[in-house]
């Protein structure tokens, strides 16, 4: 068996096991949220703080504005390139209604994670250029990414890739442009 198998057998069971799971309330609300802040409201509110916030704040802005459209400019050949398809493709999560947004047309693929791939890109950036925001980052890029598994948008590789490639974008953005 191959890796590429090896990997797609052990999404499934994880996303059979997630879709059994029945969280409290609260937690789902949180996962909606954190899913659909992900498309991009989190990033511009925090955006426009850092922006309020002048001095540095303005510098970080802008290495995180490097780091969000080099995420995507890697996104989607790697969408087109993968071409997976999503989880709720084959059914809704019993859960949560959601569906992904079809803005683009590298929307229709799963693998990787553009809502993980940014809010790693943007959080790591940022946290390395005012490291006391860094926790609260941390928190809200894992809430994104794990809200897109929880919600049957995505498998768990998908977002662990695009985490750690957001993550290495991040740094690397952070050390050639803001260090």
């Amino acid at each position: 068996m191959n890796v590429l198998a090896l990997v797609n057998d052990s999404d499934l069971r994880i996303s059979d096991r997630v879709w059994a799971w029945r969280p409290p309330r609260f937690f789902r609300a949180w996962m909606l949220w954190a899913s659909r802040l992900g498309d991009g409201w989190l990033w511009a509110g925090i955006g426009l703080v850092l922006l309020a916030a002048g001095g540095p704040g303005r510098r970080v802005l802008a290495g995180g504005a490097l780091a969000a459209f080099a995420s995507n400019a890697l996104l989607l050949p790697l969408k087109r390139r993968f071409r997976r398809r999503r989880p709720c493709e084959s059914g809704l999560h019993p859960l949560y209604d959601v569906r992904p947004l079809a803005r683009f047309a590298a929307d229709r693929y799963s693998f990787p994670s553009g809502h993980a791939l940014n809010a790693f890109a943007i959080a790591t950036v940022v946290g390395l250029g005012l490291p006391g925001l860094s926790p609260l980052l941390l928190v809200l890029a894992a809430s994104v990414a794990a809200s897109r598994v929880l919600c049957g948008l995505h498998y768990v590789s998908d977002v662990l890739v695009g985490a750690l490639v957001g993550a290495g974008i991040g740094t690397a953005v952070f050390v050639l442009v803001l260090r």
